[in-house]
């Protein structure tokens, strides 16, 4: 009699071209995790946890978010493209694992396009170009900046969360587009970057607005201009790098939700939408200005073709930069 059953069963789906999850249950039956690349408390982390609340509600099944931190993602990223591509694992992707990591590493344990399905892209993060301890009394805007740095040479110095880092190439662009010389200085993290640009160990920093926006407001960094085509919602009296004389520059952190390669396309569809509307919630739009986040509108093969686009874009800063994986 089981046996009938499952035949009826096999026939019915087959001739009806459906997909079904295992024992006929309904996608999702069971909580979804987003894994995301980088620690808790950071950019990353703070907008999977913004939209998961929301988009839980829509599939009405809890979103569970794992932080897997180091090798700049690749781990994360390499768990996402060996699960099972049933919709329940989730890849948190950002500009440094799908954007940079293709040229900065020689091998990865992933390919970054034919591994993951595209999902959605969420948002984009403009960095923020900031000043410490040293020079915020003395620098007003990128061009005394750019004047100190041509006067000091390799003994002005910059910070950054790491080599091969959004934050680092921003760097070596603005090197590049000023025709500068300065020195890197890599930490590992934002946090310990950051600190050292507090008290005035080092001069100056790129970073992404949420992970700086409160030293900003409390007065303890100074932000001389932002790295996007338009000015931020969180920074609004911040100008552009190409306000300031560096037209077209522009180095933009992003995230997006990939699930691994042969996701089915109904799982996606539902995934795509439940994302897409918590995007769209008042919630999650106000979280997401504050912390100086574009949300992103675009389909699934928009979003692959702007990977394949931003590997290309930063291509060309990492090999400037001679970065090499820490």
């Amino acid at each position: 009699m089981r046996l009938l059953q499952l035949c009826w069963f096999l026939v019915a789906w087959l001739a009806t071209g459906t997909p079904v999850t295992a024992y006929g249950q309904e996608f999702p039956s069971k909580p979804i995790t987003i894994v995301v690349p980088h620690v808790a408390g950071g950019t990353s982390d703070i907008l999977a946890r913004t939209i998961a609340a929301d988009a839980s509600k829509l599939l009405k099944q809890q979103i569970v978010v794992e932080n897997k931190a180091g090798a700049n993602g690749t781990i994360a990223a390499k768990q996402v493209a060996n699960a099972a591509p049933d919709g329940y694992t989730l890849l948190l992707a950002t500009a440094s694992t799908h954007g940079i990591n293709p040229s900065l590493y020689k091998t990865l344990p992933y390919d970054p396009l034919k591994d993951f399905t595209a999902v959605t892209l969420l948002a984009t993060v403009p960095n923020v170009l900031l000043v410490g301890k040293t020079l915020k009394d003395k620098v007003n805007n990128l061009p005394d900046l750019i004047n100190y740095i041509r006067q000091q040479g390799d003994k002005a110095n910059m910070s950054s969360s790491g080599a091969g880092t959004p934050g680092h190439l921003a760097g070596e662009m603005l090197k590049s587009a000023a025709n500068l010389q300065f020195t890197h200085v890599p930490y590992k993290g934002g946090n310990p970057a950051q600190a050292d640009l507090v008290g005035g160990q080092v001069d100056f920093l790129f970073i992404t607005i949420p992970g700086a926006i409160g030293l900003i407001k409390a007065g303890s960094l100074k932000a001389l201009a932002v790295t996007s085509p338009k000015r931020s919602p969180a920074l609004p009296d911040v100008p552009t790098m190409a306000e300031q004389g560096l037209p077209g520059f522009q180095a933009l952190s992003w995230h997006g939700i990939l699930a691994p390669a042969n996701t089915p396309a109904d799982i996606v569809e539902k995934l795509n939408l439940a994302f897409t509307q918590a995007l769209q919630t008042q919630e999650v739009t106000m979280r997401l200005a504050k912390e100086g986040a574009v949300a992103a509108n675009v389909n699934t093969s928009e979003f692959n073709a702007f990977i394949a686009q931003e590997i290309k874009n930063w291509a060309a800063a990492v090999k400037s930069s001679g970065a090499t994986p820490e």
